[in-house]
C-alpha cells in the first residue's frame, strides 16, 4: 500500500478530478468567471475530507488536506487556506446534487471472481438495507426531514433515512437513496431496484418484501434471494429433487376462486402473468437457538433461481447469510467513520444531502482500497481491519502526504 494511496490520495484515486468536473458541469454549479471563490472541485474534496475528519472544524480540515490536494493537482500552493465562512459559502454553491452525481459516476463493483464471499456461482451477491442519520435541529432540517416517534418518544433530532445497495463481498455501496425518516425503507428501495443487473443476485431481509417490490426487482432480470415474511401464503406447486419446492407469490388483490385457479395453473406448468403471480423456489432450514433453550428458528427463503442445478439449497442459504455484510458496512459508516451517536454537521437541508453523499463516497474509497489490498493478498476483505485502515489514512492525510505507512 503506497503512501499515495494511504493519504488524501485514497480519495483522489477513487474519485478522480474528471468525475468531479463532470458532475459539476452536469449540475451547473461551476464558476462562471474567475472571482477568487473556492473552486467547485476543491469544495467537493474538502467536503469529503470533512467526513474523513468528522471531529474537526472546517478550517482544521482545510489545513490538514490542502497540501495533499496540491500534490494531486487539485490545489494551488499559492492559495491561502479557506476560512470556515468561505467553505460554508462554497458548499452552498456546490448544492445538494453534485456529490450525488459524483457518487453515481465513481461507485462500481470491485470484487474479482476469486474473492471469497462475493459470488453465488456466476452472480455477484448484493444486499439491500437501510439506516438512519441524526441531523442538526434547525428550521431548514426540520422542514426537510422529520422526527422519529412522537410525544414523549419523539427523537431528539430530525433524522434522514438512507437505503443502499452494497456489494456483499467488499462492503462497497453501489447505489443509495436519501430522504426523510418519514419516507419508509420499502419506498426508497423501490427507487433502487431498477439499478439491478442480470449478473447480480440481490439478498434482502423480510422487511423489504411486498408483491410489488418482488415484481419490480425481478423484472430487471437480476436474481432474488429474499427472506419470506411471516404468515406469507406459499402454496406447494412442486417438490424438487433437493427437498426445496416451488410456489407462487400471488398478487394479494386476487382472492378466492381466481387465486385458486392461478395456483392450479402453476401446478400444471401453465404460463403465469407477472402482474398476477410469480413462480418462486422456497428454501427452508432451521437455525439453532444460540441461547440453548431448544426453540431455534425456521428461516424461509424465496428465490427466482428455480433450478436446483443452478444453485443448491446450501449455496442459497450461505449466500443469504452474506446479506449481513451490509450491516457491517453500515457499522463502518456510523460507528467508525462518523462516530457513534454523532450528529451530522450540516445545518441546511441541502448541505445534509451533500454531506451524506460525501460520507458514502469516503466509505466507498476506503472499502475499495481494502478490497484491492485483500485481492492482491488473496485474502477475505473481512480480515483487514476497517478501523486500522481508517486510522492510517487519517494519520497520513496531512501536509504533503509523504508519511510512509
Amino acid at each position: 500500500m503506497g503512501s499515495d494511496l494511504a493519504s488524501v490520495g485514497v480519495l483522489v484515486t477513487s474519485v478522480s478530478r474528471d468525475a468531479i468536473d463532470g458532475a459539476v458541469t452536469q449540475c451547473g454549479v461551476g464558476p462562471k468567471r474567475r472571482d477568487g471563490k473556492l473552486p467547485a472541485h476543491v469544495t467537493a474534496y474538502l467536503t469529503m475530507a470533512m467526513c474523513l475528519f468528522a471531529e474537526d472544524d472546517y478550517e482544521e480540515v482545510a489545513t490538514k488536506v490542502t497540501g495533499a490536494l496540491d500534490r494531486f493537482g487539485c490545489w494551488d500552493a499559492s492559495w491561502s487556506a479557506p476560512t470556515s465562512g468561505g467553505i460554508s459559502q462554497a458548499r452552498q454553491r456546490l448544492g445538494r446534487a453534485t456529490l450525488a452525481e459524483v457518487f453515481e459516476r465513481v461507485a462500481e463493483p470491485v470484487a474479482e471472481r476469486e474473492l471469497p464471499g462475493a459470488w453465488l456461482r456466476n452472480w455477484r451477491v448484493l444486499a439491500i438495507d437501510g439506516f438512519e442519520v441524526d441531523v442538526p435541529d434547525t428550521p431548514s432540517n426540520r422542514a426537510e426531514f422529520a422526527y422519529a416517534g412522537s410525544g414523549a418518544n419523539r427523537s431528539a433530532f430530525p433524522k434522514a433515512r438512507v437505503v443502499a445497495l452494497a456489494e456483499a463481498g467488499t462492503h462497497v455501496f453501489l447505489a443509495a437513496e436519501v430522504d426523510s425518516i418519514a419516507v419508509g425503507e420499502k419506498t426508497l428501495a423501490m427507487r433502487l431496484y431498477p439499478r439491478l443487473r442480470r449478473t447480480e443476485v440481490l439478498t434482502a431481509d423480510r422487511g423489504f418484501y411486498s408483491f410489488a417490490a418482488w415484481g419490480r426487482a425481478a423484472g430487471t432480470g437480476a436474481q432474488l434471494l429474499w427472506r419470506a415474511p411471516t404468515q406469507l401464503d406459499l402454496p406447494l406447486v412442486e417438490v424438487l429433487t433437493d427437498g426445496t419446492y416451488t410456489s407462487v407469490l400471488v398478487n394479494p388483490k386476487i382472492r378466492g376462486a381466481r387465486r385458486r385457479q392461478i395456483v392450479t395453473a402453476a401446478r400444471a406448468g401453465g404460463d403465469i402473468d407477472p402482474s398476477q403471480a410469480h413462480l418462486v423456489r422456497v428454501v427452508e432450514y432451521d437455525v439453532p437457538d444460540r441461547a440453548g433453550n431448544g426453540t431455534g428458528e425456521l428461516v424461509v427463503l424465496l428465490t427466482t433461481i428455480t433450478d436446483p442445478g443452478a444453485a443448491r439449497a446450501d449455496e442459497l442459504a450461505e449466500a443469504y447469510y452474506l446479506r449481513w455484510e451490509e450491516e457491517t458496512a453500515n457499522d463502518q459508516l456510523k460507528t467508525h467513520l462518523r462516530g457513534p451517536g454523532k450528529v451530522l454537521r450540516s445545518r441546511l437541508a441541502d448541505l445534509v444531502h451533500q454531506e451524506i453523499w460525501a460520507w458514502l463516497i469516503v466509505h466507498y474509497a476506503l472499502a475499495r482500497l481494502i478490497a484491492q489490498a485483500a485481492q492482491a493478498a488473496e485474502i477475505d476483505p473481512d480480515r483487514i481491519s476497517f478501523t486500522r485502515v481508517l486510522r492510517l489514512v487519517r494519520r497520513s492525510a496531512t501536509g504533503s502526504a509523504a508519511v510512509s505507512p
